[in-house]
């Protein structure tokens, strides 16, 4: 009797189904704060992520996919002990919502101003998801900056290692005090399925190219039929 019990609760277990996704991205911000990034550069990568996720374009691309939901987290990244979550983890999934996530950006303050350390912040991005409180169906940083790595691990070791693990990094290079680091970028972190860099040549652009590459992500997750809805306006340029 023991033996069949046994049996049947281990088959019961088997035939159970997996946990249904129930957004379909999660999404680290990852934002450059390091030393050149002064004040009013840092205002305005503050308020172009509120922005963005105030525009009604980007809440009908996520109700255009199909959980219609995406789980957003801010992570704020310098030197190589400087990574700080100033946003936890989000779920947006409606005009309330987004407006939400944007107020408790608004309501943040810089947490430091180091150094360089891109491949630091790409491992801070992916320990972030082992915190993530649901499930998703693609896992994706967002990384943006204005310059190389200047101290820390490799960012194209750290890149490879979180591809490997099906995370999908993209990049958003800030061209104005560094005019390769778009080629630094596609070289050493935008890595896995779909991942794409978008470049700007100022800082003053970073808000429009934000909500460019938001709408960009998420309407990757919306189906074909439903995308011609969804898809952004190109501003700057993407490779």
């Amino acid at each position: 009797m023991r033996i069949v019990a046994l049996a049947f609760f281990l088959f019961s277990l088997a035939a159970m189904p997996a946990r249904a996704a129930s957004g379909d991205m999660a999404l680290v911000l990852a934002v450059d704060v390091s030393e050149s990034v002064d004040a009013g550069r840092y205002e305005l990568q503050h308020e172009g992520i509120a922005r963005a996720f105030e525009n009604p374009q980007l809440t009908a691309a996520i109700r255009g996919g199909t959980h219609g939901a995406i789980d957003v987290l801010v992570l704020e990244w310098s030197d190589r002990d400087q990574q700080a979550i100033t946003v936890d983890w989000t779920s947006v999934r409606d005009k309330a919502s987004a407006e939400a996530f944007a107020t408790k950006v608004r309501a943040t303050r810089r947490t430091s101003a180091g150094r360089t350390a891109i491949g630091d912040a790409l491992a801070a991005a992916k320990l972030a998801f082992d915190r993530l409180p649901d499930k998703a169906d693609r896992h994706v940083i967002d990384l943006s900056g204005d310059g190389i790595a200047n101290i820390g691990r490799d960012p194209g070791d750290v890149r490879d290692e979180l591809v490997a693990e099906g995370i999908v990094i993209n990049g958003l290079a800030i061209l104005e005090t560094e005019p390769w680091l778009d080629q630094y970028y596609n070289a050493y972190v935008v890595g896995g399925p779909g991942g794409f860099l978008m470049q700007v040549d100022s800082f003053d652009n970073f808000g429009t190219a934000m909500l460019n590459k938001l709408l960009t992500e998420i309407v990757m997750n919306v189906p074909a039929a439903r995308r011609h809805a969804a898809l952004p306006v190109p501003v700057g340029q993407m490779q």
